[in-house]
C-alpha cells in the first residue's frame, strides 16, 4: 500500500476519530487515504490555525490525541500558532504536515521552508519522514510523546515524493505508558516536611486534571483541613462552595489571594505549571515548597523546593492519603475568603436595575449550567473575568487558554469540544477582537451539524488593551475598531442570532438558547463601557 494509506492506518490504529485540517496540493493523497478511512472523520475546515485549536480542545476533553493536517508554506505557517498554544498549555497534539519533495530541499524553491525547525521551538518533537519505512514508528513516538506528562504538541512533516510510495508497513503495537510513584521513604518525609510546619497553603494546576487526580485531591486537602487556591485552567478542582476554595490566582493585578499566601508557612504545590504564572508573582517571601507533580521541579530562585515527590499524581495522592496525614487546620485572616467572594464578585445573580456587565452575564450564565457543560474562553479582558468570577461545577468543564493566551481559539474550540463531548451543553464566550478572528469556523460547526451557544462581548475594542494604555499613558492609541452587525453575519452562517442591550434581555435570551439546545445560537451582548 502507498505511504499515506500506512499513515492513515496508524492513525486508526491510535485510535483517532478526527482529522482537522485543510487540504493542498502536498497533502492530496493524505486525502485520498482518509476518505477510504472507515473510522476517521476528516473535518475540513476554514483555516489552519483552527484546525490546531480545534484538535487541542478536542485533546483536552477526550483523553485521546487531536489530529491536525495542513500542507507545507501558508498553511504550516497558519497551523503553528495552535500548535504552539497546545504545548504550552500542555494539551496532546500530532500534526501531519504536506513538505515539498526532498529534491527541492538544497535549493531556493516555491513555498519551501525548513518546517522541522519552524515547529521545533513550538512543539515537544518536529520530525520530518526521511524514508518511507519509518512511518510507523514515527507515528507511534509522535503519539506517545504527545500523550506523555507534560502532554503536548508534536510536529510529523511528510514530503510529497513520499506520499505515494508503495511499502509494506503496518501499525505498532500501542502499549500503555509506563507510571512510576514516589518511594515509601520520600512519602513519609513528606508527611513530616507537613507536620513541622503549622499553615500549609495548597496550589493546584492543571496536572490534577490531566492525571484525573481530583478525588484523591479533595480527600488530601480534606484531611489537612488547609486552604486551597487553584490555576486558570485548575478552576473546579473543588465546589464553590467548598469551605476550603479560595478559587483562582495567578492575576497581574488584584491578585487577593496572594494576602493568604504570605501568611503561610509551606506551600504544597500540586501538578502546577509555571506556564500560568512564574513563582516570582505569588511566592515572593521564597517560603519553603513541597512539590508534587509528574515531573521534577524547575529550577527557580523562588521556588525553594525542600521535598519533591515525582510520579503520577493520582497514586502519589493516594499513598499520601494512606500515610497518616496531620491536621493543620487554619484559615487566613481578616475573613479572606468572603474578600476574594466579594472583590471576584462570586455570589448569585440577582434580577431587576443590575448593569449589562460581564460579570452579571457569567452570573446569569452559571445559573443555568449543569455539571456537564463546557465552557470555552477566547482570551482577553473577559478571561480575566471568567477566571475571577464564573464556577464550573465540575474540573476540566472550564476551558482557558493560558499559556500561550491565544485570541481566536473560542469558536474553533467549541467545535473540538462538541464533538469530543456530544452530549454536553457547550458555551462559547468570546470578546468581538476574538470571535472575528475565527468567525469563519462557524460554517464548519453548521456542516457538522453541531449545537452550542456562542456570546460575543462585543465593545468595539481591545478592552485589556485599553485599560492598560489608560492606565501607564493617560490615553490608548490602536485598540479600537468597528465591527460587523453580528446578528447579520450570524445569519449569512444560516445560524440564529439575538442581541441584549440589558441584563433583563440577556436573562430571556440566554434562556431561549439554553432551551433550545439543538442549533447554534448567537448572542451579541452590548457591553457598558
Amino acid at each position: 500500500m502507498k505511504v499515506t494509506d500506512v499513515v492513515v492506518h496508524c492513525l486508526e490504529n491510535e485510535g483517532v476519530e478526527y482529522v482537522f485540517g485543510i487540504v493542498g496540493t502536498e497533502v492530496l493523497d493524505v486525502a485520498d487515504s482518509l476518505s477510504k478511512s472507515t473510522q476517521i472523520q476528516y473535518v475540513n475546515v476554514r483555516h489552519e490555525q483552527g484546525a490546531a485549536f480545534m484538535a487541542d480542545v478536542y485533546g483536552r476533553l477526550s483523553n485521546k490525541v487531536g489530529v491536525c493536517l495542513s500542507t507545507l508554506g501558508p498553511g504550516a505557517t497558519n497551523l503553528i500558532t495552535g500548535m504552539a498554544s497546545a504545548q504550552l498549555d500542555h494539551s496532546p497534539v500530532v500534526a501531519i504536515i504536506g513538505q515539498a519533495g526532498v529534491e527541492r530541499h538544497h535549493k531556493e524553491s516555491h513555498q519551501y521552508m525548513d518546517l522541522v525547525k519552524m515547529f521545533e521551538p513550538a512543539t515537544k518533537w518536529s520530525t520530518q519522514i526521511n524514508e518511507s519505512q519509518t512511518v510507523p514508528e514515527k507515528i507511534r513516538k509522535a503519539f506517545r510523546m504527545a500523550k506523555m506528562e507534560k502532554p503536548g504538541s508534536v510536529a510529523i512533516t511528510l514530503p510529497e515524493n513520499f506520499s505515494s510510495q508503495m511499502i509494506a508497513g503496518s501499525p505498532l503495537p500501542v502499549t500503555s505508558l509506563p507510571e512510576c510513584v514516589p518511594v515509601q521513604e520520600s512519602i513519609e518525609a513528606a508527611c513530616s516536611f507537613i507536620k513541622k510546619h503549622l499553615k500549609p497553603f495548597v496550589i493546584v494546576g492543571n496536572g490534577v486534571n490531566r492525571q484525573a487526580a481530583v478525588p484523591e485531591l479533595l480527600t488530601f486537602v480534606e484531611t489537612l483541613q488547609c486552604p486551597v487556591t487553584h490555576s486558570f485552567m485548575a478552576k473546579g478542582v473543588l465546589s464553590k462552595e467548598h469551605p476550603l476554595n479560595y478559587y483562582t490566582f495567578g492575576f497581574k493585578e488584584n491578585d487577593e489571594v496572594l494576602t493568604g499566601l504570605k501568611e503561610a508557612d509551606l506551600l504544597i504545590v500540586i501538578g502546577f505549571d509555571f506556564v500560568e504564572k512564574l513563582p516570582k508573582d505569588w511566592n515572593g517571601k521564597k517560603l519553603p515548597v513541597l512539590h508534587i507533580d509528574s515531573l521534577p521541579a524547575e529550577i527557580n530562585d523562588y521556588y525553594p523546593v525542600g521535598i519533591e515527590l515525582v510520579g503520577n499524581m493520582k497514586k502519589t495522592l493516594q499513598l499520601l492519603n494512606q500515610s497518616g496525614l496531620p491536621n493543620k487546620s487554619w484559615s487566613p485572616s481578616d475573613g479572606l475568603k468572603d474578600q476574594i467572594k466579594a472583590a471576584y464578585q462570586i455570589n448569585q445573580l440577582v434580577s431587576g436595575t443590575l448593569h449589562l456587565t460581564i460579570e452579571n452575564v457569567l452570573r446569569c450564565v452559571e445559573s443555568h449550567t449543569t455539571e456537564d457543560t463546557i465552557v470555552i474562553s477566547d482570551v482577553g479582558a473577559h478571561k480575566v473575568s471568567i477566571a475571577r468570577t464564573y464556577q464550573p461545577k465540575k474540573p476540566n468543564r472550564l476551558i482557558i487558554s493560558n499559556g500561550l493566551a491565544a485570541m481566536g481559539i473560542a469558536i474553533p474550540g467549541a467545535i473540538g469540544a462538541k464533538l469530543a463531548c456530544p452530549n454536553d451543553p457547550v458555551i462559547c464566550i468570546t470578546g468581538d477582537g476574538g470571535a472575528l478572528m475565527n468567525f469563519a469556523e462557524i460554517e464548519t460547526a453548521k456542516r457538522l451539524g453541531l449545537s452550542f451557544i456562542i456570546i460575543v462581548l462585543n465593545d468595539s475594542m481591545l478592552k485589556l488593551e485599553v485599560s492598560q494604555m489608560n492606565k501607564q499613558f493617560g490615553e490608548s492609541y490602536g485598540v479600537t475598531f468597528q465591527n460587523p452587525d453580528f446578528l447579520q453575519l450570524a445569519a449569512s452562517f444560516g445560524i440564529n442570532g439575538m442581541r441584549a442591550s440589558t441584563l433583563d434581555d440577556f436573562e430571556n435570551i440566554f434562556n431561549e438558547a439554553w432551551q433550545s439546545g439543538r442549533e447554534i445560537f448567537l448572542i451579541e451582548v452590548a457591553l457598558e463601557n
